[in-house]
């Protein structure tokens, strides 16, 4: 066992999938929590903003089932990078005026109405946040399963068993970095964190 873990632990591919995984489930979470937050201090949602939370959800779960045969088809590892870069394009296509008024936002308050979304519609944002999720859901069972293929089959469980578990600390680590950086600069953070992060990840 303990020779497992050993091989487990110097295996190049498993840090950087089990660092891959942590970003992806820190975006999931935060996305799935904060995207009600923003809504409600953003776009003057009311308690029925929560339902945004759940078609983000709902639409990881259809990309999961629905996208299978194009993962099949365009093959898993580029179809990753296909997913992470619609994930990005769909978010920032409602923005790029918030990068170019980035400094002055800061610097004025009021001008921070270029966030997460460029559109200021709650159903817009609604329809939005469901697509994200589409695209992001499959990534994660499609990392698992080139795992699957790659490492051997002695080390399969093992590796992801703690790929699955360091994955996890991500579902605390981001929403903890997201709620401290918006408690000081407030919730339009939310944009350029979600178009970096998987950025960073790809």
């Amino acid at each position: 066992m303990q020779n497992t873990y050993k091989h487990i632990f110097t295996q190049k591919f498993v840090m950087i999938l089990a660092a891959f995984i942590l970003i992806y489930v820190g975006i999931e979470v935060s996305i799935g929590g904060w995207i009600v937050t923003f809504l409600i201090n953003r776009r003057g949602g009311g308690p029925s903003s929560g339902y945004v939370s759940s078609g983000f959800f709902g639409g990881m779960m259809l990309g999961r089932v629905l996208l299978l045969p194009v993962n099949q088809k365009v093959g898993k590892q580029r179809v990753i990078y296909i997913y992470t870069a619609l994930v990005i394009a769909y978010v920032d296509q409602f923005q790029a005026a918030f990068f170019r008024t980035l400094t002055e936002a800061f610097a004025d308050p009021y001008r921070l109405q270029f966030t997460v979304w460029f559109v200021p519609s709650l159903i817009e944002n609604a329809i939005a946040v469901s697509f994200v999720g589409l695209f992001l859901g499959p990534i994660y069972p499609v990392s698992i399963n080139v795992a699957a293929e790659i490492l051997p089959t002695w080390l399969l469980v093992g590796a992801i068993g703690f790929i699955g578990a360091f994955g996890q600390a991500g579902s605390a680590v981001f929403p903890f970095i997201t709620g401290a950086i918006a408690s000081k600069y407030g919730v339009q953070v939310l944009q350029p964190m979600y178009v970096l992060s998987p950025m960073l990840a790809a």
